[in-house]
């Protein structure tokens, strides 16, 4: 019986493999760069996209495979659509001209927040067009921002801190879209090498990628990005109102629960509160809080990187940090901070005046995007965890950071091996 409804739920359109000239050419070639979302064209990747698909992979990400199991076991229609209406951003973001250098976004839609707008004619004709970023608003109630004005060093101004200590904030939630030629060129590969590696590293999970050339769109199914905005989202892309922010890779272990192995959450809070306060400023504060766990490594094999630190001779050592890393995971760092610009670039930003980061890979890969940065704002020492001080010693002593910012990408290569050089 189970076998017979999930057989009548399938769209019978889809099919296990495609090749170029398979079929119509989708109704929506895909410009990347346009100067409007209608020339650039709709990302269709709708389970019920058919012909008009030109897209490889699903929205959601790793979430697309949750919701075919809610189809398979019957919780879901196959051929459900989102009801847009309403979700339109709390606040507009862009158009920028960042939006149509086909060069600085290779990674994220521009136009992804706005899909209801300017593709409602296709919407209303049925085509299977999804939004990957939604923008709102929010609160954030941290205990650290008591403390913080339980110190005098914020106080409460009833606009971004609240009489409750909450703090009120602009988000936005940003899924992955990987224009391939574009991530290509950024990692000075071939997109035919890149497509394959794609396809083989996944255990052949999207053979399109290597059957399709001629689809250059991927959804890739990893996590995505999320935006704090603090202040009026209008000046972070202001070149007259100072900019706070922090560029952060997920720490599941420190950030949610409090870990106290790295420095992730008191670095992540020490962010928070320099944006708050740069925003009462009369500023934009900013955190961009990338999905990478474990240095886009995964929390499974930074577990058993800690395990292998602590179990050596000797105990866990700074010199011996980013060896551990790379005998288990086979590279020190995943994080690939070439792309990391890209989310920035779609909020328009041209310079950061103060950056709270002492990553020089950060640092290297902002600057190198065309984005100017001013200030940079390390974690003050009496944050730093006693268990969190081996991390900080490998890290220095593999320039990994400096107090005065001046390591480069080639100094880290010499120092700290090939590999880590990439990110």
């Amino acid at each position: 019986m189970r076998q017979e409804t999930m057989s009548s739920n399938r769209p019978s359109h889809i099919r296990l493999n495609s090749h170029p000239g398979a079929g119509a050419a989708s109704r929506f070639p895909i410009a990347w760069g346009a100067s409007t979302a209608r020339d650039r064209g709709p990302i269709v990747a709708g389970p019920s996209a058919g012909s008009d698909r030109n897209a490889v992979g699903a929205h959601g990400g790793a979430y697309s495979l949750y919701r075919a199991l809610a189809v398979a076991s019957g919780a879901m229609s196959a051929g459900n659509r989102p009801d847009l209406t309403n979700t339109a951003p709390t606040d507009p973001m862009g158009p920028f001209a960042q939006w149509t250098d086909p060069g600085k976004i290779v990674s994220l839609d521009p136009w992804g927040a706005r899909v209801a707008e300017d593709f409602a004619p296709e919407l209303a004709e049925g085509v299977d067009i999804r939004p990957t970023i939604a923008v709102t608003k929010a609160r954030l109630t941290l205990p650290e921002i008591a403390e913080a004005i339980s110190a005098g060093r914020l106080k409460v101004d009833g606009k971004v801190v609240h009489d409750s200590g909450d703090v009120s904030v602009t988000k936005a939630a940003v899924d992955p879209v990987w224009y391939l030629p574009g991530i290509a060129e950024r990692f000075g590969v071939g997109e035919t090498d890149l497509r394959r590696t794609l396809f083989e590293q996944t255990g052949g999970m999207y053979a399109d990628l290597v059957t399709r050339p001629d689809i250059k769109v991927f959804l890739p199914p990893i996590g995505g990005i999320t935006l704090y905005i603090f202040g009026d989202p209008a000046a972070i892309a202001d070149p007259a109102r100072r900019l706070t922010c922090r560029v952060h890779d997920e720490c599941n272990g420190s950030d949610v629960f409090g870990s106290d192995i790295c420095t992730c959450r008191p670095y992540l809070t020490h962010g928070i509160e320099e944006c708050v306060r740069g925003a009462q400023d009369g500023g934009g504060g900013l955190i961009v809080y990338n999905r990478k766990e474990g240095r886009a490594l995964g929390e499974v094999t930074k577990f058993l990187v800690y395990n292998a630190r602590k179990r050596q001779p000797g105990g866990d050592q700074a010199a011996t940090y980013f060896e551990r890393t790379e005998c288990v995971a086979g590279v020190q760092d995943a994080r690939f901070q070439q792309l990391m610009p890209d989310v920035l670039h779609w909020l328009g930003v041209t310079r950061i005046d103060r950056f709270v980061s002492m990553s020089n890979m950060k640092h290297d890969a902002l600057t190198g995007s065309g984005i100017e940065i001013g200030e940079r704002v390390p974690i003050p020492d009496d944050l730093i965890p006693p268990d969190a001080s081996v991390e900080m010693e490998a890290k220095k002593a593999a320039g990994y950071f400096a107090p005065d910012g001046a390591a480069s990408a080639d100094e880290l290569t010499r120092v700290v091996g090939r590999d880590l050089g990439k990110f």
